[in-house]
């Protein structure tokens, strides 16, 4: 099972919460992610909401995800057309959240990551490798178990489960 990433990094720093993705105030109008998207970290950057493109990859520092445990920041994220979260780490509720959504999230040390620079991921059953610009700077990320990678394939949990109907091994 391979899981190939390329975007373009977007940076946030440490102990970015989930009332910070996306206000709670805000799910009082809708939760509907596609709608929301448009606040995603308006409370630390009203701009940057405006400014995602497809395919971005979020760069943070530690304990991403902090906060409440509500699953609409996962899914405003993948509205906005985010794949994955790169992180020095998350915290344990999200990063559940996230592969049950088929959001990617990969633990590896993102200080030397750059806003804007082309980010290439490479997941695997030999492990997380994190290419920065023009694959000068390999990063060694936290490997993810062979079925969390089927599940994020798949687009998350619901979708891995009505596919394959049980949590077996895959040839």
């Amino acid at each position: 099972m391979r899981i190939e990433l390329d975007g373009r990094a977007r940076l946030l720093g440490d102990d970015v919460n989930t009332d910070y993705i996306i206000a709670s105030s805000r799910k009082k109008e809708t939760l509907d992610p596609h709608a929301l998207k448009r606040y995603m970290f308006e409370s630390i950057d009203p701009a940057f909401a405006a400014t995602v493109r497809p395919g971005d990859l979020l760069v943070a520092g530690r304990n991403f995800g902090c906060g409440s445990a509500m699953e609409v920041a996962v899914t405003v994220l993948l509205a906005a057309g985010i794949r994955a979260v790169l992180a020095r780490s998350f915290a344990r509720t999200y990063y559940r959240n996230a592969i049950n959504n088929g959001l990617t999230p990969i633990e590896c040390d993102t200080g030397a990551i750059r806003e804007g620079a082309r980010v290439h991921a490479v997941l695997d059953d030999a492990g997380v490798r994190v290419l920065g610009e023009a694959g000068r700077r390999e990063i060694a990320g936290r490997p993810l178990p062979s079925i969390v990678l089927d599940i994020l394939r798949e687009g998350g949990l619901v979708p891995y489960f009505r596919l394959h109907h049980d949590f077996g091994p895959r040839d």
